[in-house]
């Protein structure tokens, strides 16, 4: 029988985990050459490299993401035993991990997660925001569960399916003494204002230079982000007026202090689950479904 020395797999999870081998070593309370060492020694044992050594950062190689999910779960596995043995509350919270289109909204994103944090027993959620090609990668691998996305997956990419979750209208912000500027008019009024695009090549991004196109207006474009969070920022401080989905109207008006200046007629923000299963059986990723469709976007 073949044995794996979990001496050495802690050594790695905690490099892994607290993003060096110093800082390991401070943490374990060993030697950084010990620490190298045993890296080196379950490596060998395993077959591949698990970091990628680029000067002082260490990334995980795809042998090591695997090894971690392994050792994550090894390790939680020992600490329930623990509270199990020492009378502490049992049970582990059901683990969802999701991928994150960085062009989707972060309040839609949270809109869309929550009806799965109130499942029974808990559940722990790990989000990773990235783009969707690299998010895809994750999924076929199966180191993620789902990924939310305001796009779908295109014909001939990876084995995986979409789950079209609904859609929402969109509506024009900006900050208050710049929509009292922009109010009247509107939409006209945006042609030659102050606009902050999402980046190049998101799904909103072509929505919106379409509808200008189409009522005739030329907006002057004075920052382009891949972060919306970044972009609302920059609109709450008055740099200029952007674009959101109506389905968060209340919040992006409450946490950005802005005002909406009206709707941007015929755009709509499709949102879309992107799985390895055809049909979907995670209880989270099953509530995330559920609650999109016959609730948030009903």
């Amino acid at each position: 029988m073949e044995w794996l020395n979990y001496h050495h797999l802690l050594y790695f999870y905690t490099v892994a985990r607290e993003g060096g081998v110093a800082a390991a070593s401070r943490r374990l309370r060993l030697s950084q050459p010990t620490i190298s060492t045993q890296l080196r020694q379950l490596e060998e044992r395993l077959g591949a490299p698990l970091f990628d050594r680029s000067g002082r950062k260490m990334v995980l190689t795809e042998a090591g993401r695997t090894a971690f999910r392994y050792a994550d779960e090894i390790f939680g596995l020992g600490r329930e035993l623990l509270d199990s043995l020492q009378g502490r509350p049992e049970g582990r919270p059901l683990r969802l991990r999701l991928g994150i289109s960085e062009a989707l909204h972060k309040l839609v994103a949270y809109r869309l997660i929550e009806p799965a944090l109130q499942l029974p027993g808990g559940v722990q959620v790990e989000c990773h925001q990235d783009r969707l090609d690299r998010l895809l990668t994750l999924v076929a691998s199966h180191e993620l569960d789902l990924i939310i996305s305001d796009a779908p997956l295109g014909p001939g990419a990876i084995k995986a399916f979409n789950h079209p979750l609904g859609h929402s209208e969109v509506a024009i912000f900006a900050a208050p003494a710049l929509a009292t500027r922009l109010r009247r008019g509107f939409p006209g009024s945006l042609d030659r204002a102050p606009f902050l695009l999402p980046a190049t090549g998101c799904a909103l991004r072509r929505e919106l230079e379409h509808w200008f196109d189409r009522i005739g207006i030329r907006p002057d474009i004075v920052g382009e982000f891949d972060d919306s969070a970044l972009l609302k920022a920059f609109g709450q401080s008055g740099v200029g007026a952007f674009a959101g989905p109506t389905v968060v109207t209340g919040e992006i008006v409450r946490q950005y202090r802005v005002r909406e200046l009206g709707k941007a007629d015929a755009i709509a923000e499709r949102y879309f689950a992107i799985s390895s299963e055809r049909r979907l059986k995670h209880p989270g990723v099953v509530a995330i479904s559920t609650a999109a469709r016959h609730a948030l976007f009903s």
